[in-house]
């Protein structure tokens, strides 16, 4: 029997709000404080079904790290747990940018507070480190699966392939071998699945039933339904107040438009986001663009929030310089980027449900776990080369050595160390860095 108890939804709660406020380094090390705290420490859920969530979360259009904290909410308390989880996720990150972007068009940046963040920059890259080699750990479970990933990884890092493609031909490749050569599979698994197949020491298991997680139609219906008027419901309101209602519905129509191709995660979209913003509505400039990037780097939450810093400038824009235009505008946007995330979840996790003990799913979603591991080996360059060189670098080839921040480098080391090595509480470690920061401006 289970020996371990159902959190309470105050205990949940709890973590939810923590989570929003120490919720950096982009999605791997999101994905790696929730293993951290919800697999690791408090046993909530098992690693496969963590993994099992997560392979479907990777797979939606918008930030899969709110959409797992969404999906993990779910399975805990129902509705009521995912909202709380989801919402709480970004609800921290919309305040601090609504704060910086106010200052942003009213004062400038504030060399403290940008010093703050850069000694936050180099403990988030050794967060996402930490979270590679955890998730690496548990996916890369045979040579096959390595070897995605590797693949994967090349794709990616050298041929700019966008993320989706990666996925689909995962999956096929994957459903491929899995029909024709399932023998592989089978004999590259055993070694390490007898493992992690005692989920006894769990609470969500993947044997274990969860009424609210069965899949209804008319819970299916129902979700549609509220999701049509909740989507509704602003234009009503910009129809009835707002003296422009054309602005808000370009902006409540285009947002709309790019929460449901977000593939990828926010580099893949922002491209597309910027050139529209920029050269087709107008609604702010290229270098603001990259400043709102900075930004959302620099917060807490999904990176995607940096959408609500366009909204932010494109309300105060179009308004002629009103805080209050540009407040509405990045709330709307925000409104309008994760609205579908919930969708996805209520209406699809019910059916992801279903599938965890098919044994082709399982397959499939094992080999997409393994390329993914890989995407994030190169989110971690990425940002890593953003860190050490000020910049980012296309291959390896234009990397110049004498650019290096040794500062920066020596700092993700001694992270690295804290994290992994000795296990340091990754709050207490935020808080170190944040202040690291500090003294090396104060001291220049």
């Amino acid at each position: 029997m289970n020996e371990i108890q159902k959190p309470t939804f105050k205990e949940a709660l709890r973590f939810w709000i923590k989570l929003g406020w120490i919720s950096f380094g982009g999605p791997a090390g999101q994905v790696a404080i929730m293993h951290e705290f919800l697999v690791d420490q408090k046993k909530w859920i098992s690693e496969k079904k963590f993994l099992h969530a997560l392979n479907y979360c990777m797979l939606l259009p918008g930030p899969e790290a709110q959409q797992l904290a969404t999906y993990t909410g779910w399975l805990l308390h129902g509705r009521k747990g995912g909202l709380a989880a989801g919402l709480l996720f970004i609800i921290p990150s919309i305040f601090i940018l609504l704060a910086l972007s106010i200052i942003y068009v009213s004062f400038g940046t504030l060399p403290a507070v940008n010093a703050i963040f850069e000694g936050l920059k180099p403990a988030v890259v050794a967060i996402v480190i930490v979270a590679m080699i955890k998730i690496g750990k548990k996916s890369l479970i045979s040579g096959l699966h390595a070897t995605v990933a590797l693949l994967s990884f090349i794709a990616i890092f050298f041929f700019h392939i966008q993320f989706p493609l990666i996925i689909l031909v995962t999956i096929l490749i994957g459903f491929l071998i899995y029909k024709f050569a399932p023998q592989v599979i089978s004999k590259n698994n055993n070694s390490k699945s007898e493992k992690t197949d005692d989920e006894s020491a769990y609470y969500l298991t993947t044997e274990r039933v969860i009424p609210h997680a069965a899949f209804k139609v008319k819970n299916l219906i129902f979700q549609l339904s509220w999701f049509v008027v909740l989507w509704i419901a602003p234009f009503v309101l910009f129809f009835i107040f707002s003296g422009d209602f054309v602005f808000w519905r370009e902006l409540n129509l285009f947002f709309t438009q790019a929460a449901f191709v977000t593939f990828g995660g926010a580099y893949a979209v922002l491209p597309y986001v910027a050139q529209q913003a920029v050269e087709h509505f107008h609604w702010l400039s290229s270098p603001q663009m990259i400043d709102g990037l900075a930004l959302g780097e620099t917060t807490p939450g999904p990176l995607i929030m940096v959408l609500a810093f366009v909204g932010f400038m494109g309300g105060y824009g179009n308004f002629g310089g009103s805080l209050l235009a540009g407040s509405i505008g990045l709330l709307t946007t925000t409104y309008y980027t994760f609205l579908p995330c919930f969708l996805f979840i209520f209406a699809g996790a019910p059916l992801i449900e279903k599938t965890q003990q098919n044994k082709s799913v399982k397959a499939v979603l094992g080999f997409v776990t393994a390329a993914v591991t890989g995407v994030i080996l190169n989110l971690t360059i990425y940002f890593a080369e953003a860190v050490l060189f000020g910049k980012h670098h296309n291959s390896f080839g234009s990397i110049r050595f004498e650019e290096i921040n040794w500062l920066n480098l020596i700092w993700i080391t001694v992270s690295l160390l804290a994290l992994y090595r000795f296990k340091v509480n990754m709050l207490y470690w935020l808080g170190a860095s944040a202040l690291f920061g500090l003294i090396t401006f104060l001291v220049k």
